[in-house]
């Protein structure tokens, strides 16, 4: 378990602490009932009320045995960092232009430095119903929390423990990336997904910016593009000799092929091979 408390956040304190992966993580990233329900705990005076909400899920994903939680450490960066900006305050005033003034100027002011946040270390085994993260503070900053940090730790939390899933089943000298930036729930899922996976088990991804932004080991292949820019060993350069599987059984397990040899019209597995032969000895000697 960890304990965080935000007593000594400060305006200058925060501006020296890391922010949210993403910038569109802010006090604005949530639900408008949220607002509204702060606005009302504010008319009626309760928003300073202590309060404690606790984040738990009811059931496992993927039909599992388990959870891994994530998320803990955007959720900590996100609650240090906690502050409407002027413009963030003039937005909630026009979604509700006939609250008072006094819920306005109490927003400019606010941040969670009354709030303490008890939870669970990121990549922990857990299971369902219990508690993950505790946050204890003022009913009205609470409240606000609600929906961004449930947003930070279930996607987090699903493609972490789908990706120890994936670790477990495989072999245990079986290298595993991530290479789903192409079909990811747009760029942050993207990079979501990058850092979750690794924290799951995974070896590295494809994704560059992930590698930057989180010091993620980057890998890759090649794409069919690459393959379809050669048309056979005669594109390559002349001094290459391609390695090539020994198709007819004979001793040694392969056989070399020269590059100026002409390609085959015909689409035998030989061919096949030499062509992908061919892209991988291109790719080698790019690399060098």
């Amino acid at each position: 378990f960890f304990f965080l408390t935000m007593a000594s956040s400060s305006s200058t304190r925060r501006g020296l602490l890391r922010r949210p992966t993403n910038p569109l993580v802010s006090p604005l990233l949530t639900d408008f009932y949220q607002l509204t329900m702060a606005y009302a705990y504010w008319q009626q005076e309760r928003h300073r009320k202590r309060a404690v909400f606790e984040v738990l899920f009811r059931k496992n994903p993927f039909g599992g045995e388990f959870t891994v939680f994530a998320g803990v450490e955007e959720v900590v960066r996100f609650v240090e960092t906690f502050e409407f900006t002027a413009s963030d305050v003039a937005y909630v005033k026009e979604l509700l232009p006939r609250a008072e003034e006094g819920f306005f100027e109490w927003l400019r002011a606010l941040d969670c430095r009354d709030v303490k946040i008890y939870g669970i270390k990121e990549g922990t085994v857990v299971f369902p119903v219990e508690p993950l993260l505790r946050i204890e503070g003022p009913l009205g900053v609470t409240q606000l929390l609600e929906t961004t940090v449930l947003n930070l730790v279930n996607y987090a939390s699903l493609v972490c423990t789908n990706a120890v899933r994936y670790r477990l089943a495989a072999p245990a000298d079986t290298k595993l990336f991530e290479f789903g930036a192409r079909r990811a729930q747009g760029p942050d899922g993207a990079i979501s997904a990058a850092r979750y996976t690794y924290i799951g088990g995974f070896d590295g991804t494809s994704n560059v910016l992930a590698g930057k932004l989180h010091d993620l080991p980057v890998s890759g292949t090649h794409s069919h593009a690459f393959v379809q820019s050669y048309s056979g060993l005669a594109d390559l350069p002349s001094k290459t000799t391609v390695p090539l599987p020994q198709s007819g059984g004979g001793a040694g397990g392969e056989k070399t092929q020269q590059p100026g040899a002409p390609p085959s019209d015909t689409h035998s597995d030989d061919d096949a091979a030499v062509n992908a032969a061919a892209v991988n000895a291109a790719a080698v000697n790019a690399a060098a």
